[in-house]
């Protein structure tokens, strides 16, 4: 198979997770008889650096005329004074736009050998393992108008949403229950916005044809409370697009870190987008400290996902698993067991397990 993937390095840990991610890909590439193109492109800080936009035209048009595009990270204070058209993560939320990424998958499952790196009780978190299917293209991120008036003693930010939008992304979110345990939980603010009232009649509208799934409805706050309370409660959670932002990264306290989460964006038929859910973390850019796991599991996505290469993605998903139950981590996992790795050295290990594959 052969097939050409954009990548986009981005900030802070993002070139040298890429590194990892691109090292594990070549190696799938060999053991399993591919050929993966990758050609680079500019996105974020760098490309405001190198070409005054967070988002330059070129980027666009690679991405379009790839198979599937990989993403580090964007963002860091160098950027943080510049006008928010000048912002890196204004990057981030257009290529969203411009490839109408419009389904975030975010997989949120522990590994038993890192129960304890997580700061909640062994016994609340064990077994938990769910998925957070969020709407990317829609609502306060992208509505307009969104502004200050008044001389700046006024704000104004637009929660936008068609039927259309959030219609096909319940519908994802259905298709994905069923692939799991056939449980989804609605999350919306349906109390209060009038937005997440047309967003549970959607819910209840589209039920119909998913018989084999079982819908529960649960306001926001009531998610956020019983995520940290109760997680195995949960298998597919669907929500819009602030809601699932913030819900996401909540639930990485499950499994200890944020290195740990892979995401996938995806489009209804073109080009998908795969990126790890933590940000650019540039504190330790450079340092060989970064926990690359997120951006390999989301390389795995990628195979799955856009390419259907299963047996290859689940190689990579097996190495993980395998480097961590050895006992492996690095350093943002804070265990007292176990060996602590370099970003290199951690890939390294999930390397070695592949080709023993």
């Amino acid at each position: 198979m052969d097939k050409q993937i954009l990548i986009l390095r981005g900030d802070g840990i993002g070139p040298e997770i890429m590194d990892q991610a691109i090292r594990v890909l070549q190696t799938i590439g060999d053991t399993f008889g591919h050929s993966f193109h990758l050609t680079d492109g500019l996105i974020g800080g760098a490309a405001i650096d190198e070409a005054g936009t967070p988002l330059p035209e070129a980027t666009i048009e690679k991405a379009k005329s790839s198979d599937a595009v990989l993403l580090g990270a964007v963002g860091g204070p160098k950027w943080d004074q510049n006008p928010s058209d000048l912002r890196p993560e204004r990057g981030l939320l257009g290529i969203r736009k411009a490839l109408d990424l419009y389904a975030n998958l975010r997989p949120v499952k522990g590994f038993k050998t890192l129960t304890d790196a997580s700061p909640l009780k062994r016994e609340v978190i064990e077994g938990s393992d769910l998925l957070i299917v969020r709407e990317l293209t829609g609502g306060l991120y992208f509505g307009r108008p969104s502004e200050r008036r008044e001389d700046g003693h006024v704000v104004v930010d637009t929660l936008h949403y068609t039927k259309t939008e959030m219609t096909r992304i319940i519908k994802k979110a259905f298709e994905s229950a069923q692939l799991r345990s056939k449980k989804l939980t609605s999350v919306d603010k349906a109390n209060v916005l009038e937005s997440s009232k047309m967003w549970r009649e959607i819910v209840e509208e589209e039920s119909k044809n998913y018989p084999d799934v079982t819908v529960e409805h649960v306001l926001v706050d009531a998610c956020a409370m019983k995520l940290i309370t109760s997680p195995t409660a949960f298998d597919t959670i669907v929500t819009e697009n602030m809601f699932g932002d913030i819900l996401s990264d909540e639930a990485s306290v499950l499994t200890g870190s944020l290195g740990m989460l892979p995401s996938a964006s995806l489009s209804e038929s073109g080009v998908g987008l795969y990126e790890p859910a933590h940000g650019s973390a540039p504190d330790i850019a450079g340092e060989n400290i970064a926990n690359p796991i997120a951006m390999i599991l989301s390389t795995a996505m990628m195979l799955r996902h856009s390419f259907h290469l299963d047996a290859e993605a689940t190689a990579i998903e097996c190495a993980v698993e395998q480097a961590i139950n050895n006992g492996y981590h690095t350093k943002d996992l804070q265990v007292s067991i176990g060996t602590c790795l370099s970003t290199t050295d951690m890939t390294n290990q999930i390397i070695k397990h592949i080709m023993k594959e």
